[in-house]
C-alpha cells in the first residue's frame, strides 16, 4: 500500500485514465477521471466496502501499482477507457459487469456509413430496426455510462459532423446537416471519398489516437494549402481548433458524480417484484433520498435466472446483480416489500457480501396497502414517510415495468 501511497502523491490533478497492476505488473482494473488524483486517492477512503463494494475491495488487496495516462479532456478519458478495457479485458472490469445491456458506438459498412449508439442487445442479435441487417465498420465499447456516452457523442458530432438517419442523396439537406451536424451526404454535398476521411478521423478519436489525428489532418492542411484550396484548408484548421479545445463541460458535471463523496442525504433503496403466475418477472430498484424520490437512479430488472413463481428467488437475484454495481451508492437503508421471508432474504444477501445496511419489510394486506413496517422500529418510525414512499414508487416503477414486457410480447 505504501507504493501506491507515493504513486498517488505523483498522479496530475488532470483528466485521464488509470490502471491498478499487481505485483507482477498485471492490469487488475481501468477506470478514466476528471481528476487522476482525486479519484484514485478516492478509492483509500475509510468507508470504501460501502462507497465501492466487495469486488473493488478484493481488487485493491491484490494491487500494489498505480500507472496512468493523461488526456486532454474527459472526452478523451471516457473513449480511451473503453478502448483499453476491450483490449486488455481486467479480470475486475468484468467482474462489475452483470447481464445488463450496456452501450456501444457503431460505424455501418456502406457507402456512407453511418455513426450510430446502440445497446449491446441490438449489436449481438443484429437489430434491423437500428442496422438493417447492414454489416458493421467498426464497433467501440463497451461503455457502462450511458448518459455520459450520449453527452460525449453530440461533442464528437460538432468536431467531426456524421450521418446517422438521413438518405444519401435525396438531394435536401436533413435537420442534422442545416445545424451542421451532418456532413450534407443527403443533398450530395460531400463525396464518398470525403465522407470515408472523415469517418476514419472518427475512428482514430475512437481509438485513443488523437496525436495520430492531429498529424494526419496538419498534413492534409498543408497539402491543400499549397494547392490554394483555401476554404478546405480552413475547414481543418477550424476542426484541429476543436480538437485542442474540447469543452467538455457536460462531461465534467456528469463525471464528478463518478467521485466518491460523502453522502449528504440519506438514502433509501426499496425493491420489489412483478409478475403474472410467474410470467414477465421483473425486479425494480427505487431511490429516495432526503425525502424526495430521485428516479434518475430507478433501475430495472428482467429477471433471468429463476423461472415461476419465486418471489424470495426474484429479489435474491435482484439484490445480487445491484451489489455488483459498486459504483452505485451504497444505501443508508433497504426496504423489501414483503413480510419477514423477503426481509431475512435481504438480510442473508448482504451477510454474503460483507455489507451492513439496515433491512425493513413493508407487509401489505388483501389490498395492498401498506399494513405495518417490520424490522428496527427506531428506523420505521424515523423514516416511515420516506420508505412508504419508495415502496409506492417501487410497486409502480414495477407493475408499469412488468406490462411494458408483456405488450412487448403481444
Amino acid at each position: 500500500m505504501s507504493s501506491i501511497s507515493e504513486n498517488i502523491k505523483k498522479l496530475p490533478d488532470t483528466p485521464g485514465v488509470y490502471f491498478f497492476k499487481d505485483a507482477k505488473g498485471k492490469i487488475l482494473y481501468i477506470g478514466k477521471a476528471t481528476s487522476l488524483r482525486s479519484r484514485v486517492r478516492s478509492y483509500f477512503s475509510a468507508d470504501i466496502i460501502n462507497t465501492r463494494g466487495p469486488v473493488i475491495v478484493a481488487m485493491l488487496e491484490n494491487a500494489k501499482k498505480v500507472d496512468f495516462i493523461q488526456t486532454d479532456s474527459v472526452l478523451e478519458a471516457l473513449l480511451l477507457e473503453a478502448e483499453l478495457i476491450k483490449k486488455h479485458k481486467p479480470k475486475h472490469n468484468t467482474d462489475l459487469k452483470d447481464d445488463k445491456s450496456f452501450n456501444f458506438v457503431v460505424i455501418t459498412k456502406e457507402d456512407f456509413p453511418r455513426v450510430l449508439l446502440i445497446r449491446e442487445r441490438q449489436l449481438y442479435k443484429g437489430s434491423p430496426c437500428k442496422l438493417q441487417g447492414l454489416p458493421l465498420l467498426s464497433q467501440f465499447g463497451p461503455f457502462p455510462n450511458g448518459g455520459m456516452l450520449r453527452e460525449a457523442m453530440k461533442l464528437v458530432r460538432k468536431i467531426f459532423p456524421f450521418r446517422d438517419k438521413c438518405t444519401p442523396g435525396i438531394g435536401k439537406p436533413c435537420f442534422n446537416a442545416q445545424i451542421g451536424l451532418c456532413p450534407g451526404v443527403c443533398a450530395g454535398s460531400v463525396t464518398k471519398q470525403e465522407y470515408a476521411k472523415s469517418i476514419h478521423n472518427i475512428t482514430l478519436f475512437f481509438k485513443g489516437r488523437k496525436k495520430d489525428l492531429v498529424k494526419k489532418l496538419e498534413k492534409e492542411m498543408k497539402e491543400l494549402a499549397k494547392k490554394e484550396k483555401f476554404e478546405k484548408a480552413s475547414e481543418i484548421k477550424k476542426t484541429l481548433f476543436a480538437l485542442s479545445h474540447i469543452h467538455d463541460v457536460s462531461l465534467l458535471k456528469r463525471d464528478s458524480h463518478l467521485e466518491v463523496q460523502p453522502p449528504s442525504d440519506y438514502r433509501i433503496e426499496c425493491y420489489d417484484v412483478a409478475h403474472i403466475s410467474g410470467a414477465f418477472t421483473v425486479g425494480v430498484m427505487t431511490v429516495v433520498e432526503d425525502g424526495e424520490a430521485k428516479k434518475s437512479e430507478y433501475r430495472k430488472f428482467k429477471i433471468k435466472e429463476v423461472k415461476g413463481v419465486n418471489d424470495t428467488a426474484h429479489l435474491r437475484e435482484v439484490l445480487e446483480r445491484r451489489l455488483g454495481h459498486p459504483e452505485w451508492r451504497y444505501p443508508n437503508l433497504i426496504a423489501v416489500d414483503g413480510g419477514i421471508a423477503q426481509k431475512n432474504l435481504a438480510e442473508s444477501v448482504l451477510l454474503k457480501y460483507g455489507i451492513q445496511i439496515p433491512v425493513l419489510g413493508v407487509v401489505k394486506d388483501e389490498r395492498h396497502r401498506p399494513k405495518e413496517i417490520i424490522g428496527d422500529q427506531t428506523l420505521a418510525r424515523k423514516y416511515e414517510k420516506e420508505i412508504l414512499l419508495s415502496n409506492s414508487e417501487a410497486h409502480r416503477f414495477a407493475i408499469t415495468y412488468h406490462k411494458k414486457l408483456r405488450e412487448e410480447i403481444r
